[in-house]
């Protein structure tokens, strides 16, 4: 959510920042209704002021014996008055409301810009892709090679866009999350987190899904909504909270269950595992200072790439152009694992930094410790990382040519000390 002073002061600013994200300006119409209801609410407040007036002196005229008619229908005036200006204050406030709430949050100063990825920059490279004897496989080639990844009977039992894995493949998706947390708490000092993964109106709100984006999730027949990412109940761990300076930052991970409608995706990565409705995630959320969100950026996304790393996969870090973020971010990381099936860099992890845009949605403030007044929190997340696709980047980068595919040294103590999956 947008800060109506900010506007106030720099509407220009504003309008800039939307343009950049490829919007017409709003400052005006932003501007012009918040003056409204500024000018409701000052009548409002006049009005009762000279209503108490009024009403005082009605018990000081009866007390002397004096006609209180004329002043009686005065007041009456006056409270039809308040109940017109009520209203009209409630209903520029929810128009304000409602044209804030659909705006995106502002691209850093060094954020580039671009319309889409090609307007991506690319930061980095870490790992060399490494030259196969033989044409490598895609990742569902392998899987149903193997027996251990079905399509076709997840279609049957849930439809498109759903996997079955089994045996081997089914203990590294569970190995992965494991791995990935261990690494997480230990080394970068994340709080391991089990949230629910059906949350409310208010806490989809919070993190900028909703109003805008309700038709890429699924919403339960009670009202309730089955999280996109974990991104969601964790920072709104804090909602309607003041926190004390010194317990920040907070950094919070979990392994969940993801879903998504992948609305707008038709015909995008039909086959495999790449875009499913139901896959895991490690989630890294930290809520930070706000003179401390940019080093927690950089922090949060060493931490998914330590993963890359540790796993030996080949990946590049992309700084994402103004209109290739997403809804809440002001500056996004995307971390791009090469895939040899594909021969390609695909996205495993987004790490964004989304300044006070959340948190003035969530209400989420900070009691400074040496100056008065509350201050917004910075709100930071990543993937770390998409568990599905990278299982999917070890199978594709670690197969052999004989079909089998060589278990990471990283994770073989997490799968009984497996050195290879197949024959």
């Amino acid at each position: 959510m947008h800060d109506l002073k900010a506007i106030r002061d720099a509407a220009a600013d504003f309008d800039r920042g939307l343009a950049r994200r490829g919007l017409a300006p709003h400052s005006a119409r932003i501007l012009d209704l918040d003056a409204a209801r500024r000018a409701a609410q000052t009548e409002l407040q006049e009005i009762q002021t000279k209503r108490n007036e009024l009403s005082r002196g009605i018990g000081i005229a009866k007390s002397k014996g004096e006609p209180v008619e004329a002043i009686m229908a005065e007041v009456a005036a006056m409270k039809d008055r308040m109940a017109v200006l009520e209203g009209d204050e409630r209903r520029l406030g929810e128009e304000l409301d409602a044209i804030l709430a659909a705006l995106p949050n502002l691209p850093a100063p060094e954020v580039p810009d671009g319309a889409d990825e090609h307007g991506n920059v690319e930061v980095r490279r870490w790992g060399s892709p490494r030259n196969f004897a033989f044409a490598p496989k895609q990742h569902f080639e392998l899987g149903e090679a193997l027996g251990l990844m079905d399509f076709s009977r997840a279609a049957k039992v849930a439809g498109a866009r759903f996997t079955v894995l089994k045996g081997a493949l089914a203990r590294m998706e569970r190995a992965l999350g494991a791995f990935m947390l261990d690494t997480h708490t230990t080394e970068f000092g994340y709080t391991e987190v089990i949230p629910p993964a059906l949350v409310n109106d208010a806490t989809v709100f919070g993190t900028g899904q909703l109003p805008k984006f309700s038709e890429d999730l699924f919403r339960t027949t009670d009202g309730r909504w089955l999280i996109p990412t974990a991104e969601v109940p964790l920072t709104n761990l804090t909602a309607d909270e003041i926190l004390d300076e010194a317990a920040l930052p907070l950094r919070w991970t979990a392994f969940t269950p993801c879903f998504r409608s992948e609305a707008g995706s038709a015909g995008r990565d039909t086959r495999g595992m790449i875009r499913q409705h139901q896959f895991s995630k490690v989630e890294l959320v930290s809520i930070a200072h706000p003179d401390h969100s940019e080093a927690e950026h950089e922090r949060m996304t060493s931490a998914a790439e330590t993963i890359l790393q540790k796993l030996g996969l080949p990946y590049r870090v992309m700084l994402l152009c103004a209109g290739d973020m997403g809804f809440t971010a002001r500056k996004t990381y995307d971390l791009e694992v090469w895939l040899p099936g594909q021969q390609a860099y695909r996205e495993i992890s987004s790490c964004s930094n989304c300044g006070e845009f959340q948190a003035r949605r969530m209400k989420t403030r900070f009691r400074p410790a040496e100056s008065k007044g509350n201050r917004n929190v910075h709100t930071l997340n990543g993937s770390g990382l998409a568990v599905g696709r990278t299982l999917v980047a070890i199978l594709e980068n670690y197969q052999r040519e004989d079909g089998t595919v060589e278990v990471p040294a990283p994770l073989r103590p997490y799968m009984g000390g497996l050195e290879k999956i197949g024959l």
